[in-house]
């Protein structure tokens, strides 16, 4: 009988380690990587260019923070779509379709001629970049077995800090040299390059008879949609996540700030200090995905200490003196919340039937976006009310609510499936082990 055209074989079982990736499921996770670091390159690119921005259309620190907060209103409204849009029309489609919007606005970025014109590229810049996360995610899952699944995608997310550190390196010497506009149409063409790999080498996905993910109670597709977007065990899991993007979001927008005007760091230099917790953050992710997997997805394990540990150092940010010091204590704050962000994600993803894995994980990330919107302007809003010891007190903020839902949420895939379907409070059995749940 002739194979399905989109669909591979899935990987044998049995091998010592059962979080090893295939050939498959590693081309996927470079290609979306690399997708990833242009993603990130393309948002922060920004962030390196609002000086001259400022300059030349005569904005002040408010219209320029409007700026930013335009691309995170559209990107956090987008997550939800976003996954819809790769449950009704496939992953690979709408990783391809956003590549190429999200690179054509951040080319046209450098065409604005006013303030109210960049307001609105931005703003479908950020529509274009908020479809991706939900559907790369479907297409990681898609193409891996579930218990590789936190494993794969946590290698890809690794990509967010890779790309802030490479951001400054390829952004500020074309700024300094050739002007802001320029950075935007040069950073655009990194995106059409890697459009172009993932359509010719993206592989095929895994047949749905590898998917061995439980279904909710009449999950056909319709009903199995509203199950999931009218289930507050999945509304749970969005404000772990929302928690997890107190946090990153508010040391991403602000640190910078505070090396320069409390610790009296330059820009070069604040720059190059806020790369080594984006470095460590990634391999915090990487690490969360591997451990999680290994837990069987059991987040409270993870994300629960992590998060307290997480609390004190941010508590204690502020007080010591040394800047080795300061530098220490926020990569182990950085690493202890990254380390949480696949676990955050694991039951859902690991559980979830391939259909509606999509608008799962947009579900959850419309969270930790809704975080990145609100987050710098109540911490903007702290620093000049009060001082950045107030600013980095909200932060707490974040891990109490991710440390909570983590305790509140279910940890076992028989557990989730049976709060998804409304089975009443009870607990439920977790399925029998098969050769692709079982955990060893």
């Amino acid at each position: 009988m002739k194979q399905p055209p989109d669909v591979r074989r899935a990987p044998e079982r049995g091998t010592p380690d059962r979080t090893s990736l295939d050939r498959a499921a590693r081309i996927t996770v470079i290609l979306l990587f690399a997708a990833w670091v242009v993603d990130y390159i393309d948002r922060l690119a920004i962030n390196l260019a609002l000086p001259s921005i400022g300059a030349e259309f005569d904005l002040g620190h408010t219209e320029q923070g409007m700026v930013i907060s335009a691309f995170f209103l559209s990107y956090a409204l987008c997550q939800i779509p976003g996954g819809l849009l790769a449950d009704r029309f496939g992953s690979r489609r709408v990783v391809c379709w956003s590549l190429l919007i999200w690179s054509l606005f951040t080319a046209l970025t450098g065409t604005a001629w006013a303030f109210v014109v960049l307001l609105a590229i931005r703003f479908v810049f950020g529509v274009g970049q908020g479809v991706f996360p939900a559907a790369a995610m479907k297409a990681v899952a898609e193409r891996t077995v579930p218990h590789q699944r936190m494993t794969a995608t946590g290698w890809a997310q690794s990509s967010n800090a890779f790309g802030a550190v490479l951001a400054p390196l390829i952004a500020a010497p074309i700024i300094a040299l050739w002007g802001w506009r320029m950075s935007f149409f040069a950073v655009a063409g990194l995106g059409v390059l890697v459009w172009a790999a993932i359509q010719l080498w993206l592989p095929a996905a895994l047949p749905q008879s590898a998917d061995t993910s439980p279904r909710p109670d009449g999950s056909d597709a319709q009903g199995g949609l509203r199950t999931v977007l009218a289930s507050w065990v999945m509304w749970r899991f969005t404000l772990m996540f929302f928690g997890y993007g107190i946090i990153v979001w508010g040391l991403n927008s602000w640190i910078p700030s505070y090396l320069q005007t409390v610790r009296g760091i330059s820009l070069t230099g604040s720059g190059l200090l806020s790369a080594i917790p984006a470095l460590v953050g990634g391999g915090a992710i990487i690490a969360g995905g591997k451990l999680i997997d290994r837990l069987g997805g059991r987040h409270r394990l993870i994300v629960f200490p992590a998060m307290t540990v997480c609390a004190v150092c941010i508590l204690f940010l502020n007080r010591v003196t040394s800047l080795a010091e300061f530098v220490a204590l926020l990569s182990l704050a950085t690493a202890s919340a990254t380390l949480c962000y696949m676990p955050i994600f694991a039951i859902p993803l690991r559980t979830l039937p391939g259909a509606l894995v999509g608008t799962g994980s947009g579900m959850i990330n419309l969270g930790g976006q809704a975080a990145g919107f609100i987050t710098p302007m109540v911490m903007g809003a702290l620093v000049d009310r009060y001082s950045y010891t107030a600013a980095f007190a909200f932060l707490v903020v974040g891990a109490v609510v991710a440390g909570a839902f983590a305790l509140g949420t279910p940890q076992r895939s028989g557990t989730f499936s049976a709060a998804l379907s409304r089975r009443g409070p009870q607990r439920q059995p977790d399925p029998a082990p098969t050769a692709s749940t079982e955990i060893r």
